[in-house]
């Protein structure tokens, strides 16, 4: 797909980007080699309008790159230690992202093993921090351009059937029906819901 037809299909809204990205291949070239791996699996945020959205309060240094324009990547740290990648969708300055879940591997294989050893194949990419490790994805590729690479997106033609669901972990907007995936897919990763708050004891 040309640069210019990718960045108009992820200039539209959200909830509609989100289950056109299932079935795109994801591709990152590094000077290890190529891994790519076919989306199974997403969760639509829609910024101000979305409680569970980073940039739900509005632009912080961390988020600066959900603002821009659409077709770029969003990564960021969870639990100090794992990185999750998005990629920005909508109009520019109005923030929205599509958080990659899950998909299957379907080249570089062996270079994703290495990287995520003692996980089976169905497993290598199920789940957001393992996606990343999978294809080699950083915190410093925060702000990737995925039409010029290294890091590419293609979109394949719109998934005959798509299954919907509350997105994973989350508390804010906890209920909206989110998360998208191919239904029979095993890479497609457990539903969780958030851990609840625990209240701190007071001192008498």
């Amino acid at each position: 797909m040309p640069g210019s037809d990718l960045r108009a299909l992820l200039a539209g809204p959200v909830l509609e980007v989100a289950p056109r990205l299932l079935g795109a291949t994801l591709s990152h070239r590094s000077a290890e080699g190529t891994v790519a791996l076919r989306l199974t699996e997403v969760e639509a945020y829609a910024g101000a309008d979305d409680a569970g959205s980073h940039a739900y309060r509005g632009p912080t240094p961390r988020t600066a790159v959900m603002f821009g324009p659409p077709g770029f990547l969003y990564c960021y740290f969870t639990y100090g230690m794992h990185v999750c990648a998005n990629v920005v969708t909508g109009p520019e300055g109005a923030a929205s992202a599509v958080l990659l879940r899950a998909g299957e591997v379907v080249e570089g294989l062996e270079l994703a093993r290495a990287r995520r050893p003692g996980l089976t194949d169905r497993d290598l990419a199920r789940g957001p921090a393992r996606l990343c490790r999978a294809l080699g994805i950083a915190l410093t590729d925060n702000g990737a351009d995925l039409v010029h690479g290294p890091i590419t997106l293609e979109p394949g033609p719109p998934p005959p059937e798509v299954s919907t669901g509350p997105r994973v972990g989350l508390r804010g907007a906890a209920e909206n029906p989110w998360r998208f995936w191919l239904p029979g897919e095993p890479t497609v990763s457990s539903y969780r819901p958030a851990a609840p708050l625990r209240r701190r004891r007071q001192a008498l």
